[in-house]
């Protein structure tokens, strides 16, 4: 972690309280992730407490404490992927990946979220890997979908 990243931050966001966001925003652009020794380094030098910029960070979806993996999957949970089979889809990847949602495998390869809906509800049940999307999933579609980005 460079200590001037955390002074760009300061610098270009504020010190305070109110500047949470676009901080964390910057963090996560620059790291894809948030890095709780980065976030730590921004409570010491600033005004946020570490109780403050963690509710931020755990509070809205779209920041992301953990490294996410080389291929990120996100399962559309939305009404039409729910109602054509969406929990199937998380059972087939989570058996293939051998993780949960919200977790990265260990080599990195993977990560896996859930989204409210990725607009294709034709295709339910849908999975989006990176920009790909795969859509009338069953466990068989699962595994060779994975077969794709190199899962055995």
């Amino acid at each position: 972690m460079s200590q001037s990243n955390v002074q760009k931050y300061l610098k270009n966001y504020g010190s305070t309280k109110e500047a949470a966001i676009p901080i964390l925003q910057a963090i996560q652009n620059d790291y894809g992730y948030l890095p709780l020794d980065v976030l730590s380094k921004v409570c010491e030098e600033s005004e946020i407490t570490k109780s403050h910029l963690f509710g931020v960070a755990t509070f809205y979806s779209q920041f992301k404490l953990t490294p996410k993996g080389k291929n990120a999957i996100k399962v559309c949970k939305g009404t039409a992927c729910h109602v054509k089979g969406a929990d199937i889809t998380i059972v087939a990847l989570k058996d293939q990946l051998s993780i949960n949602m919200d977790q990265t495998t260990e080599d990195g390869e993977f990560s896996m979220e859930t989204v409210a809906c990725l607009g294709c509800c034709s295709l339910a049940p849908v999975v989006m890997i990176n920009e790909d999307v795969y859509g009338s999933l069953s466990s068989s579609k699962v595994r060779s979908m994975l077969k794709k980005y190199g899962k055995e």
